[in-house]
């Protein structure tokens, strides 16, 4: 191709991005140097290997909040990251900073989750004898397990904002700190809506105050947010204090009315028990884990591996395997 796209889309980044954007052309590049397309910029070839990853396909039967939901419009994880991304974009756009980054960030950001939510890494953490955390999780999927062990090769921007979009160091690319707080005003209100849809929270339930300053719907809630974070954002992403206060007062209250309600929870001690025997019966089985999974024994260990194939199950797949390990089957016709 003599005319080659690639190039107009970076020169067009230098024109029309801030100076603050992090610029596809002036990227830190990847672990294992390629040719470039003559199409895409980095950032853009990183989100269409996230798109097309197995792990992100996955997403859509792994748990948000709500475990094994029988309505049809609860979140999942894959939805949430979608949600994620629309708002993160929408910030990265208002503030002209660069979208493909802050896009493939945001589709990347849980691919390390576990099945059944936070439950899930709870259990993992425990029954591991290292740290295991979904964030870091995600940068290994990208890095060691996706495309049979070969990874994604991604560029380190956007490794560096999946690993720090949950807590500790804030990613070095403003890109990285929108996804941040995308991700925390995606969940907090989607959570939300389905916790007022599963009638364990009406939305007059959730303190006056705090509905009168960020918002009394769920569109409104976001939107203020949004704008707050784009008016107050410069050479670093941020709500300004008062508001980012009240945004807490709503994060508490979930915690308390939603997160930890008996309701919510009611089934996590099943999953986490299905956990804990899959984890158990790989430990003392490693022969029985997938080929990918085994070679990653081989040079990683097999606590690392087994960790690795649970932390990678659907919900649905997770209790396919606990059945067919430990349910008793039919033997008469």
């Amino acid at each position: 191709m003599e005319y080659c796209i690639r190039k107009k889309i970076e020169e067009n980044e230098k024109k029309l991005l801030s100076p603050r954007a992090c610029l596809a052309s002036q990227s830190r590049g990847r672990d294992v140097a390629e040719e470039e397309c003559q199409i895409r910029t980095c950032f853009q070839r990183d989100r269409d290997r996230i798109i097309h990853s197995q792990s992100f396909r996955r997403l859509k039967h792994k748990t948000q909040v709500f475990l094994a939901p029988t309505g049809d419009h609860y979140r999942t994880r894959l939805t949430h990251t979608l949600e994620v991304s629309q708002i993160a974009r929408t910030i990265a756009r208002a503030l002209e900073l660069n979208e493909d980054l802050t896009e493939a960030i945001a589709l990347g950001h849980d691919l390390g989750h576990t099945p059944f939510g936070h439950a899930g890494e709870r259990a993992l953490n425990s029954l591991s004898s290292f740290e295991f955390k979904h964030f870091e999780q995600s940068v290994r999927v990208v890095e060691r397990i996706e495309k049979d062990g070969e990874g994604l090769n991604l560029t380190q921007e956007v490794k560096n904002g999946i690993l720090c979009h949950t807590r500790g160091e804030e990613a070095y690319t403003l890109e990285g700190q929108i996804v941040r707080i995308a991700d925390r005003i995606a969940y907090i209100n989607h959570d939300i809506d389905d916790a007022i849809r599963a009638e364990v929270l009406t939305e007059e339930a959730i303190p006056l105050d705090l509905r009168l300053s960020l918002g009394m719907t769920k569109a409104e809630r976001i939107n203020n947010m949004v704008v707050n974070v784009v008016e107050n954002s410069s050479d670093k992403i941020r709500m300004d204090e008062e508001f980012y206060k009240l945004f807490m007062e709503l994060h508490g209250f979930m915690f308390h009315a939603v997160y930890t309600n008996p309701i919510c929870k009611s089934e996590e001690v099943k999953a986490v028990a299905m956990i804990e025997k899959l984890f158990e019966y790989y430990m003392q089985n490693p022969f029985e884990l997938p080929d990918d999974y085994y070679r990653i024994s081989e040079t990683d260990g097999i606590e690392r591996a087994v960790c690795d194939y649970i932390a990678g199950m659907s919900d649905t797949y997770c209790v396919k395997i606990f059945n067919q390990l430990f349910v008793p089957k039919s033997w008469i016709d």
